[in-house]
């Protein structure tokens, strides 16, 4: 027998205020970093397909294609690293979002770490972590509590 999933974002009102909150800000410090909005949208994206989050999965696509993504580059995601559709910042934000979403595959390896430095500034570095640090707490919020997803 499945019991009834608990909102959590119902049941504790205030601490889901306060991680849209920290969303809003995080997402101020991606523009003051420079970082183009589109490449916000792919960031949330990515790291919600890696958590396997459908209820964000299919909000931030709707919204990277509002703000004008080609669904190519969405199609392709999954598998950045063998196309041509992503620029060197965007390939940057895309290692370090899939590093910080697997931490515990290695812990943002000084690999990862250091190949996103080559592209993106100390700011881009720190608004992006944010940004996949905020994805991955809605994921969770979303899966655990079973956010409806239907056609």
């Amino acid at each position: 027998m499945d019991t009834q999933r608990v909102s959590i974002d119902k049941q504790h009102p205030a601490a889901y205020k306060a991680l849209f909150a920290l969303s809003a800000e995080a997402e101020k410090a991606a523009a003051a970093a420079g970082l183009d909005p589109l490449l916000v949208e792919l960031v949330r994206i990515r790291a919600s397909q890696i958590n396997g989050c459908a209820f964000c999965l299919r909000m931030h696509t709707g919204d990277a294609l509002k703000k004008g993504e080609n669904i190519d580059r969405i199609a392709v995601l999954p598998a950045w690293e063998e196309t041509g559709y992503f620029s060197e910042t965007d390939r940057a934000a895309l290692r370090l979002t899939e590093a910080i979403t697997r931490v515990s595959d290695g812990h943002v390896s000084d690999a990862d770490y250091n190949a996103a430095a080559t592209a993106l500034t100390a700011d881009q570095i720190s608004a992006a972590a944010w940004l996949v640090t905020v994805m991955n707490a809605f994921n969770r919020v979303a899966i655990t509590s079973r956010y409806p997803v239907a056609g």
